[in-house]
């Protein structure tokens, strides 16, 4: 009996082995994970969407004020919306028992910038509040634009440089666009998706560019 379990030990310690090394090799091989907002449709299925937004003349901004927007609102605990983003958007944050990023690293998709300071990032709506009201949200209720203007689910919020999400303002992407080029495909996707979602419409000149990009994603 001793001789037969003297055989078996060996497989069994190299079986043991094997299970280990490949642990070891899937942890090393693995992707990082990365730091982002909700991954926007596809490229196909924006252009999908896209055909079906209504295209209308912009609106005007008669009336808009950004409080008609209840923005930053408490998510869990003693952490508002923006400070979710933040720690969803950063990597190695830190949070004190207020629920704000004292430590951690931010990269801006729309430049390319990096921060250790999360007061130097802003948290922007990917279709602007003011966009969104001049697009139909001027006839929804408080809390329709409560949701919109504080929505984890969808690609609409996102942590990137005050020096971009200013220079954006409230355009559509017919008058800016992310100056990191590698990212105006995923830009434009997460648009449509958030246009399509909340039934708001395009204008002509928004539409254009829009076809635009997206053909060559």
């Amino acid at each position: 009996m001793s001789r037969v379990y003297a055989r078996q030990m060996p497989r069994f310690v190299i079986l043991l082995l094997t299970a280990a090394l490949a642990l070891v090799a899937t942890l090393v091989t693995a992707p990082a994970a990365v730091a982002a907002m909700p991954t926007p449709v596809s490229a196909a299925t924006a252009r999908t969407y896209l055909g079906t937004l209504t295209v209308a003349a912009e609106g005007s901004t008669s009336g808009y004020s950004r409080d008609l927007f209840p923005h930053w609102i408490t998510q869990s605990g003693t952490c508002n919306t923006r400070e979710v983003v933040l720690k969803r958007d950063g990597t190695n944050v830190v949070q004190d028992a207020a629920c704000a990023a004292v430590s951690g690293n931010w990269y801006s998709e729309y430049d390319g910038a990096t921060t250790t300071t999360s007061s130097s990032f802003d948290i922007d709506h990917m279709v602007p509040l003011a966009e969104a009201w001049r697009s139909g949200a001027s006839s929804w209720t408080t809390a329709q634009r409560q949701a919109f203007a504080n929505d984890l689910t969808r690609p609409q919020l996102i942590a990137v440089s005050a020096s971009s999400n200013r220079s954006k303002g409230d355009s559509d992407p017919a008058k800016w666009l992310p100056t990191r080029t590698a990212y105006q495909c995923t830009y434009v996707r997460a648009w449509v998706q958030v246009k399509y979602y909340y039934n708001l419409t395009v204008d002509s000149a928004e539409k254009t560019k829009l076809t635009s990009v997206l053909s060559g994603c």
